[in-house]
């Protein structure tokens, strides 16, 4: 079974110098995408983690459960993911006769590149009698070898889902699986990997900032390492975060994920306070580089030309596609 490289197929095209194309400063690119969209019947998809234009633009902005289960759906021809390239994956796995396009074929995303595939088939390999629960942000080689795909809005249920005698390897994060583990009285074994920016956050720094701001409540992604996750308030998904806020009777808020979600939190509850965590250094690790990799004039761009393209080999398309199925139909089980 072959795995398209998708990273070297990025490197291509940027090299190709398609997207070095200069755009017009007086072009209205929000007029102009509304106007592409409308003519190719194409949709936009966008994670909470774009920047604040394109969540403005977007048709549909999500976590990772809702965008696949959009992707799942829609009756555009054409699919503008804008994310990270495994999510464009998981579109493309879920509609191959549609055109999948992604602004910035090189955002690439560091916990997808954590498990690589050949060295996870002997991984898996150790363990013949466990169920392979893969969280959706892996490549679509990882997806293949998979049982069943979950996001962080539906992996506890999904992991409960299953008998409690059912051993299960969970990858590739080790946080989201140990938080589960811990959530669930499991003991799945996990695989070695984690998302640099939820890595990043300062325990110490989160603490002085909970001592300058005494009434806000410490919101946080189960990405982050335990000793951070101990300290929240609540936990869970962007979209179960964004849902907190909104629902909330407090009115501050110390946010433990990408800042992108802040502009969806700021927009939905205008009057409250959010505060971006900071990391444990001074660079501005708080923001995904890959995520941010994607702009609005890259996205112009991409609707403009219909490229860059994201295409996949169709076997390991099939495999990939059957444990997101499994995905989406315990999701609408659970009403999730």
């Amino acid at each position: 079974m072959g795995v398209i490289n998708t990273a070297a197929a990025f490197e291509n095209i940027g090299k190709a110098g398609f997207l070095d194309i200069e755009v017009d400063a007086d072009l209205d690119l929000f007029a102009e995408i509304e106007r592409l969209k409308q003519e190719k019947n194409a949709v936009v998809l966008a994670h909470y983690y774009q920047e604040p234009d394109i969540q403005d633009v977007a048709d549909y902005i999500g976590d990772s459960l809702g965008l696949a289960q959009q992707a799942q759906r829609t009756e555009a021809d054409i699919i503008v993911f804008a994310g990270v390239h495994f999510m464009a994956e998981t579109a493309k796995i879920l509609n191959p006769s549609k055109k999948v396009l992604l602004p910035d074929l090189k955002a690439g995303c560091s916990l997808s590149d954590s498990a690589p595939p050949a060295l996870f088939k002997l991984f898996k390999e150790k363990y013949p009698d466990h169920l392979v629960i893969s969280y959706i942000n892996c490549s679509a080689g990882i997806k293949a070898l998979s049982d069943i795909i979950c996001t962080s809005s539906n992996a506890q249920k999904i992991v409960e889902s299953l008998p409690a005698d059912q051993p299960i390897i969970f990858a590739p994060d080790k946080n989201l699986g140990a938080y589960i583990n811990k959530q669930t009285g499991r003991n799945m074994v996990l695989w070695n990997g984690a998302c640099m920016v939820h890595e990043m956050f300062s325990l110490e720094k989160i603490n002085r900032l909970k001592v300058r701001h005494p009434q806000a409540k410490v919101i946080a992604h189960p990405e982050c390492e335990e000793a951070v996750l101990r300290i929240a308030d609540t936990i869970g998904s962007t979209t179960q975060l964004l849902k907190y806020t909104e629902k909330s009777e407090f009115n501050e808020f110390i946010v433990v994920t990408e800042t992108g979600i802040l502009h969806q939190m700021q927009k939905n509850s205008p009057h409250k306070t959010f505060i971006p965590a900071p990391p444990n250094n001074s660079c501005a690790c708080n923001d995904c580089p890959h995520m941010k990799l994607n702009t609005l004039e890259k996205l112009y761009l991409c609707l403009e030309y219909e490229q860059p393209e994201l295409v996949m080999d169709e076997e390991i398309r099939i495999a990939a596609k059957r444990p997101i199925e499994r995905m989406l139909e315990i999701s609408a089980q659970y009403g999730l």
